[in-house]
């Protein structure tokens, strides 16, 4: 059977589906590797803080820069895996360049790389799993690929953590790199000919291998895109700076014991995450994504106040497993409301990349705007301004942000002008643009 060939109604391919599980937990445990470690092995190799600030920075720009061009890239490619698996083949080339070889040049060289199919492999994902169960079922696909990823994510933590104690921070590396070997294998049990091309792209009606596709000026119009994306860009700009001002605060007051403290703040919330997401899944089927996505958001706000009312290090424990509620529900709720938004588009993954984008340079502000308003007054000021911004995107979804669950057919509640057929901005025919 050839790719693409599957209609919507076929059996669940559940040999392929049980392989994205495995594809999920592998991959975050692979990534992990590019987590906090790179900092500690690059001061224990004698970096400067500056150094260390623009390696990371070098990272972050490549992955802003290539997420809409490699969502274009998931978009018209044949063969999801085949993207996944040649990401996955440079991200263990960059780790094992940061084990074997720390000098700027070529840890700058990795920082890159990895920054660049950042911006391949999670969508590349999520276009498979949509690819492989369609739009109705990936609500609760992306609540199990969700609560897989967590699972590894913290398996990894724990034992790069114990390889970096009992041998050295270089040999997390090697074992990342590792990690691509079950990685690529969970990713060969997923058959090609199971992940429906029209369908991970969101085509119309499930096209073939060259649908018609709503031009990219439509898409990028499309008001409630702009909207959901305004607000992940507000929610990444509070929330992204939240916990390193809580850990600089903890180093102040705790003094030695702040690192067991920020440790348990980073940990305990992805075990929330682990323990939810599948069950956001199933209820944004229910529910609706509106109600999940306004809890999402709202976590933030009540966050920051709490961590202005305390400096309790047992409270802050308690107040950050809110994160994991917020991470569950975006974690979910980003990738299913933007293929609801273009359901029909031909443009899913070219939306993901938008999206990925914009909240990427909200988390990449949001740390340096805190820092200066921290310097220019106190802490309580600093957390009550993430507060405010907070409001504001609860405040947007509230008031602008429509429910995007599909009702009956989800072509009548798209507007026009993303409809099939329908004229694109400057087309004078009454057909759509293509790509």
């Amino acid at each position: 059977m050839p790719a693409g060939s599957l209609n919507a109604g076929d059996h669940r391919p559940l040999e392929s589906l049980h392989a994205l599980d495995w594809l999920n937990f592998f991959l975050a445990a692979l990534l992990m590797g590019f987590g906090p470690f790179i900092t500690v092995h690059l001061a224990e190799q004698g970096w400067s803080s500056a150094s260390i600030g623009l390696v990371l920075t070098i990272s972050g720009l490549a992955g802003l820069i290539t997420q809409v061009p490699a969502g274009e890239l998931i978009d018209k490619a044949s063969s999801k895996r085949a993207l996944v698996g040649i990401g996955t083949g440079a991200v263990t080339l960059a780790l094992l360049i940061l084990g074997l070889r720390p000098d700027f040049p070529s840890v700058a060289a990795a920082a890159i790389i990895q920054g660049t199919t950042g911006s391949i492999l999670g969508p590349g994902v999520a276009a498979i799993s949509l690819g492989l169960v369609g739009h109705d079922a990936l609500a609760e696909r992306l609540g199990r690929n969700q609560r897989f990823a967590s699972a590894g994510g913290l398996a990894a933590a724990a034992i790069m953590g114990a390889i970096g104690y009992l041998l050295s921070t270089r040999d997390i590396f090697l074992v990342a790199a590792a990690l691509a070997v079950p990685l690529l294998w969970a990713l060969t049990r997923i058959r090609g000919c199971e992940v429906h091309f029209g369908r991970s792209c969101g085509a119309p009606d499930h096209e073939g291998f060259d649908p018609q596709r709503v031009s990219r000026t439509a898409l990028f119009q499309d008001r409630r895109l702009l909207t959901f994306t305004t607000c992940l860009f507000l929610f990444q700009l509070a929330n992204a700076s939240l916990l390193p001002q809580i850990s600089e605060a903890l180093v102040h007051t705790e003094g030695a014991s702040s690192s067991f403290v920020v440790s348990a703040l980073i940990v305990l919330p992805q075990i929330v995450v682990a323990l939810l997401a599948q069950w956001v899944g199933r209820t944004a089927t229910t529910w609706g994504r509106r109600p999940l996505l306004i809890m999402g958001l709202a976590v933030v706000p009540i966050r920051s106040v709490l961590f202005a009312l305390t400096a309790d290090p047992a409270l802050l424990v308690v107040i950050e497993l809110l994160d994991g509620l917020s991470g569950a529900t975006l974690g979910v709720l980003t990738t299913l409301i933007v293929a609801d938004l273009t359901n029909g588009t031909g443009r899913f993954n070219l939306a993901q990349g938008l999206v990925g984008a914009l909240s990427g340079i909200g988390a990449s502000l949001s740390t340096s705007i805190t820092g200066f308003i921290a310097e220019r007054f106190d802490y309580t000021v600093t957390l009550l301004s993430v507060t405010a911004v907070g409001l504001t995107a609860v405040a947007i979804v509230i008031l602008f942000m429509p429910e995007t669950k599909p009702v009956n057919s989800f072509a009548e509640a798209r507007p026009a002008q993303l409809r099939p057929g329908a004229a694109s901005n400057g087309g004078q025919d009454g057909t759509l643009r293509q790509s």
